[in-house]
């Protein structure tokens, strides 16, 4: 496979993962902003800073209200990774290697395109309208994800695909986790436990594990147990540890893995060796950014094994016949 198409592959799944995961992450901060006292400390612009755009959106708004905001993260292309941009960009790589992809799925990613244009805007401006739409935009990438898994052979196509998807999908999860971090909460007394039960329950009702968690650990929902479900259950689909998982069997199907694999195991070791109980907030979100760099770690070694790798050996390959010369 040419590194150019496996680029283009992998950031097609990259693109449909962040547009969904960031309609989760808009949908429980309106959750948690609706259950926070008077007296907690959250707003909007806590949700830029959580996905590293806050400096980006400081160029192009002055006021960080509401309104702007989400109109930057739904539906501002100035913004790479909006919910427009990203479906926009997902739909070109996908048209331009339409006959490796099942027919369907070209459809159906056009479709959703052509939705996003169509209610992008009465999202981000109408607060009633908005938690439909956007979830609306999860259903169809989570039919997106079902039609690659069932109608598409599991060759190096798609791994490059499950590749993309899964490093994006545990950056996104460390993200939505890192919410109840940024709430400094008010003094209540017995008050204050109920109040971090349903912060921690709209976390996990963002990643539609609620039922899981009941089901696995436990029917009340407390801020460690929440944290170790989300970083590190083997079995649900949208955790670390469980994404991880996907990226090294991804790996191993790949040639020349090594250097790769070895990142993704340092990641795996320090995610591992980590204890969430009983942090403080500032402790908490320290810890989930230093994941967020792992995974970004792992994102690197992939592009410089597989997509940088054939041009810098084209470049030398070049340099050398005009030394040669």
């Amino acid at each position: 496979m040419l590194s150019r198409v496996a680029e283009n592959l992998y950031w097609m799944a990259r693109y449909l993962e962040r547009a969904e995961n960031t309609a989760r992450l808009i949908n429980t901060t309106t959750d948690v902003l609706l259950d926070l006292p008077k007296g907690a400390s959250f707003g909007w612009d806590i949700l830029l800073k959580l996905v590293g755009l806050d400096e980006l959106f400081e160029e192009h708004y002055r006021e960080a209200n509401e309104s702007n905001i989400l109109r930057f993260l739904i539906q501002d292309e100035r913004n790479p990774s909006a919910i427009v941009s990203s479906i926009r960009r997902a739909r070109e790589n996908s048209r331009t290697f339409r006959e490796i992809l099942p027919k369907e799925f070209w459809e159906r990613v056009n479709g959703l395109y052509l939705y996003v244009q169509g209610f992008a805007s009465s999202a981000a401006q109408n607060r009633a309208q908005r938690y439909e739409v956007l979830n609306h935009i999860i259903e169809r990438n989570q039919s997106l994800a079902g039609l690659l898994i069932s109608c598409m052979s599991h060759d190096l196509v798609y791994e490059f695909i499950r590749l993309g998807r899964n490093i994006e999908r545990a950056d996104m999860t460390t993200r939505i986790a890192d919410i109840n971090a940024a709430v400094l909460l008010p003094r209540q007394g017995g008050a204050l436990e109920p109040l971090q039960e349903r912060l921690w329950m709209s976390v996990l009702k963002a990643l539609s594990a609620y039922q899981m968690y009941r089901r696995h650990v436990d029917v009340h929902v407390r801020g460690h147990a929440v944290l170790n479900y989300l970083l590190l259950d083997p079995h649900f689909p949208r955790t670390v540890r469980h994404c991880l998982s996907e990226i090294e069997e991804c790996l191993a199907m790949l040639p020349n893995h090594k250097e790769v694999m070895k990142v993704t195991r340092r990641t795996w070791r320090r995610l591992t060796g980590l204890r969430w109980e009983g942090l403080a907030p500032a402790v908490l979100h320290e810890y989930l950014d230093q994941v967020q760099t792992d995974l970004g770690a792992i994102h690197v070694a992939v592009s410089n094994q597989y997509f940088y790798f054939y041009m810098r050996q084209q470049q030398t390959t070049s340099t050398a016949r005009v030394v040669n010369e």
